[in-house]
């Protein structure tokens, strides 16, 4: 785990700190309920938004921690009057940070993380690298999976889980359910194994290669006769990012990659798309 995110790391730092948490978020809000954020001296961990309304709430919290005698909740209305112009209404929750509070939310985050969507991104070479490291600032778990071990030790990400295996396709079959693949290896067979494992899954939620039309074209034909079901061929994305932006540079496939691979990963976490017009959460420490 990345330490930008390694709440363990911020409360074994920070002496004191304040729960700031969405208590109710009514209308066009920046974030719903389950955001919170902590909120010490001189540092912060989270988010519940941004802008003016978290500038309101970091500067309460801190009157809170200075022992100033202060509101534990706030209800703002986020209008021009704050130079925000959302139009709903926010209510923020305050606490200081127990020992219980500080366990639920450590327990928390962690169940947070280990929910992560997995993605697998098979070859460790220039567009695996900068794909790798694009979905590195996403809550997703990413693992870099190579056969050549002097390719995963020039990586060099915290938040990047690196795999060295002689059979990449036996780890396509141990990931879990929604899973995500990503194809881009030195060796067009190791690509049709890992792609015949990943197809025939049926649960993946993408499965993607790196490539044109043309190597598109004959995986299909060949992944056809090797698979069960073979209408799961029109699920594999060949070419990854799309072709509309014509430039083959790593960085750039690996931006527009992605862009459609976080989607397919966070899509089954969505919230529901009607939201009530109020949200009321529970609070951490209750």
């Amino acid at each position: 785990m990345p330490s930008r995110e390694d709440i363990r790391a911020f409360l074994n730092r920070e002496a004191a700190s304040i729960l700031v948490e969405v208590a109710v978020a009514a209308g066009s809000t920046p974030r719903d309920t389950d955001a919170w954020m902590l909120v010490s001296k001189n540092h912060i961990f989270g988010t519940i938004g941004g802008g003016q309304l978290e500038y309101m709430a970091i500067e309460h919290a801190r009157k809170l921690l200075q022992g100033a005698s202060a509101d534990c909740e706030l209800t703002i209305p986020l209008g021009p009057e704050i130079g925000q112009c959302c139009g709903g209404r926010v209510a923020l929750a305050f606490k200081p940070v127990d020992r219980q509070t500080r366990a639920v939310l450590i327990e928390r985050s962690d169940r947070e993380i280990a929910r992560r969507p997995h993605v697998y991104v098979f070859g460790a070479g220039h567009v695996g690298d900068a794909l790798a490291i694009a979905l590195s600032l996403v809550p997703l778990r990413t693992i870099l999976v190579d056969t050549r071990e002097h390719e995963l030790s020039a990586v060099d990400v915290p938040s990047i889980e690196t795999c060295l295996t002689a059979m990449p396709e036996a780890v396509v079959r141990d990931a879990p359910p929604g899973s995500a693949f990503v194809i881009l290896t030195h060796d067009h067979a190791l690509d049709f194994l890992i792609a015949a494992e990943a197809l025939g899954r049926k649960d993946a939620c993408y499965v993607g290669m790196i490539g044109s039309k043309t190597k598109r074209a004959t995986f299909k034909s060949w992944l056809s006769r090797e698979i069960e079901r073979p209408e799961l061929v029109e699920k594999l994305v060949c070419p990854i990012g799309g072709a509309s932006v014509k430039d083959k540079r790593p960085a750039v496939i690996a931006a527009l990659a992605a862009a459609e691979i976080i989607t397919a990963a966070l899509k089954g976490n969505q919230r529901q798309e009607e939201i009530p017009s109020s949200r009321q959460g529970r609070p951490i420490g209750a």
